[in-house]
Formats: structure tokens, C-alpha cells, sequence
């Protein structure tokens, strides 16, 4: 159970790092960037999913107009940048070939990076990314790690920001069952991220964030419940994240065994959970509400 007690503890334990400074993130659109301090102004990146296997409806759009139509409104209700994908991570959807996923993307980045949005891709085939970068891509999420030389060289080349994702396997539609987290999930990820740092850092990259990946890879877990209580973990202890120096992403939770029929509320309920843990980046589907709950958190 989450109460002012469990809280307390977490403090008690680790409260050292809640401070600890991070860099700021960059953004960057038609050769132009600003760095954004997201302790003070948290960024909020809109989803936009290209597959029709996506099972959140309300950010798929099938189809360039639609997809460029729907980024134009997230940004409306507040969204800084748009995370665009063309292949669900869900495991009864289909692999999306590289190219198939290149033709869908690169026309609704490109008209994105004309409207002056900055625009992310969600990828893990180098092609794929170099083609987004080239139609006006400037941030990687970064969701495999079986490229990660190939994808710090061609994002340090273009001069984007890098989302390292913390992915139980190569990608997540290949994971490893057994990449169990264990007691303490912080712990278990912060080697993988402090090297994977290094080799970015090495390769040019100046502008990284991190995310735990809190939606990736729970074949460890034998029910829903102890999926949420993962994720739920994860976001209120990810400020522990805070020593590496970098600011921390999180893709927020559905939970939609819990929530049902009022799956759109799931969102900025999980946003108090990671603005307890000193999240700076939301990954989510709904923008407005998101927007709406971290402006009051910020202003209480």
C-alpha cells in the first residue's frame, strides 16, 4: 500500500538523492534547440502510434493526415514534443518490417518537423532511425540495445537527444523471460544504464535521458497485480536514478485490470506517483489530463 508512511521510509532511506542536480534535456526543431530544466518545467511527450495494433485508441491514427492532425492537437493541449512509433510492443501484435515502418513514418515526421514540432521516434532498426533523423527527427527513444553503437553514432551525427529505455532483452518484442528485476529494480538497472551512458557519451551524444522501461517486459511477473506493483515501485523510487545526473522519463501505466472502463483516468493518476519520484519527462496518450495534474502538483 501507498501512504504517507511508505513514503516516509523511502525518504528516510534515500532521500539524499531527491536533490541531486540532473542536466537539462534538449529539444530541437529545424535547426533550432532549447534545453528545458525539468525539474522546474516537467516535459511532456505526447504518443502517437502508427499500428493499428496499438490497443490505446486514442493515439493511433491511421494514415499521414490523421497522424499529423492528432500531433498538431496534442501539442495544442500541451504536449513539448511527439513520440511516434509504427510497431506495437504488444505480443499478440505483428513485427512491423523496417521498411514498411520507415514509408509510414518519415511523411508524418517530416510535415510534423515543418509545423515546428519537435518530433521523437520510437525505434530499434538503425534504418529506421537514420530515415526519421533525416526526415526531422531530433530525439531517439531508444526501446532495444542491440545497435546501441550504431544508434550513439547516427544520433551524436544529427544532433539529437537520446532516451536510453531500460528493455528486459535486445527489444521488446524479444525478451528474455527470465529478466527477473529482483527485490530492489533500481539497483538491478543502474550498471546497464551507467554503461550504456558512457558509450553514448562516446560516441557524441550530449543530450541523454533515462527511462526504467516500466512497460517493457513483465514475463517475469505471473499476474497483474504484481506488474503494478512493479511499476508502481519503480515510479516512486526512480529518483534514486538522480546520482547518474540525468534526467529520468517514465511511460506512464494503464493498469487497465484496475481501472476498466476509466483506463483514460489511469495516466495522471500514475503522473502523482512520478512526480513523487522526480520524474521530468511523461511519456503518455492522454496529454490534456497529464497536463492538467502536473500543473497542479506544481502549483500546491
Amino acid at each position: 500500500m501507498i501512504d504517507l508512511r511508505r513514503l516516509a521510509a523511502l525518504v528516510a532511506e534515500h532521500g539524499d538523492l531527491l536533490d541531486a542536480p540532473v542536466a537539462p534535456f534538449r529539444l530541437s526543431v529545424g535547426g533550432t534547440s532549447r534545453e528545458i530544466d525539468t525539474d522546474t518545467d516537467p516535459a511532456i511527450m505526447g504518443v502517437l502510434n502508427l499500428s493499428k495494433d496499438s490497443w490505446y485508441r486514442e493515439s493511433v491514427a491511421i494514415g499521414t493526415d490523421n497522424a499529423v492532425r492528432l500531433g498538431r492537437l496534442q501539442v495544442a493541449q500541451g504536449a513539448h514534443f511527439i513520440d511516434v512509433g509504427a510497431e506495437s510492443i504488444q505480443e499478440y501484435a505483428d513485427d512491423v518490417a523496417a521498411e514498411q515502418q520507415i514509408e509510414q513514418l518519415v511523411p508524418v515526421i517530416s510535415a510534423l518537423t515543418e509545423d515546428g514540432i519537435v518530433t521523437s521516434v520510437e525505434a530499434y532498426h538503425p534504418s529506421v532511425v537514420k530515415a526519421s533523423f533525416e526526415a526531422g527527427a531530433r530525439v531517439l527513444n531508444l526501446t532495444g540495445s542491440a545497435h546501441d553503437e550504431e544508434m550513439f553514432a547516427l544520433s551524436a551525427e544529427y544532433g539529437a537527444s537520446v532516451i536510453l529505455c531500460h528493455v528486459g532483452g535486445t527489444h521488446p518484442r524479444d525478451l528474455d523471460p527470465d529478466a527477473d528485476p529482483g527485490s530492489d529494480p533500481i539497483a538491478h538497472m543502474t550498471p546497464q544504464f551507467e554503461a550504456r551512458m558512457k558509450a553514448a557519451r562516446d560516441a557524441g551524444v550530449t543530450s541523454l535521458a533515462l527511462d526504467p522501461g516500466i512497460g517493457f517486459g513483465f514475463r517475469w511477473a505471473p499476474t497483474m497485480d504484481q506488474r503494478l506493483a512493479y511499476q508502481a515501485q519503480v515510479l516512486l523510487e526512480t529518483f534514486r536514478l538522480r546520482e547518474l545526473g540525468l534526467p529520468l522519463c517514465h511511460a506512464l501505466p494503464s493498469a487497465r485490470h484496475v481501472f476498466g472502463e476509466e483506463v483514460r483516468s489511469a495516466e495522471h493518476f500514475f503522473a502523482t506517483l512520478a512526480h513523487l519520484g522526480r520524474t521530468g519527462i511523461y511519456r503518455v496518450h492522454e496529454v490534456a489530463r497529464t497536463r492538467a495534474a502536473l500543473k497542479t502538483l506544481h502549483t500546491v
